[in-house]
């Protein structure tokens, strides 16, 4: 099992092509429901394989660079 805790610098040095809510819920200080609301409205991208969910590093990484604003509700872009 993978340590769910960690920061955006840390799913940028990640080699997984793929995070769970859980990882993404931890890098940004923000509960897993969070995500998970983020997700069906369609704000972060995800992947569903069978019952899991998961969401591409490199597209949620994206979406806090800091040339591109902010699509996610409740988190400010830099």
């Amino acid at each position: 099992m993978r340590d769910i805790s960690g920061t955006l610098d840390d799913l940028r040095a990640s080699r997984s092509a793929v995070i769970t809510r859980a990882e993404a819920a931890a890098a940004l200080g923000v509960d897993p429901r969070t995500i998970t609301a983020s997700i069906e409205s369609g704000s972060i991208p995800s992947v569903k394989l069978g019952r899991r969910v998961v969401i591409p590093r490199e597209k949620f990484l994206r979406i806090f660079d800091d040339d591109a604003p902010s699509t996610v509700p409740g988190i400010a872009s830099r």
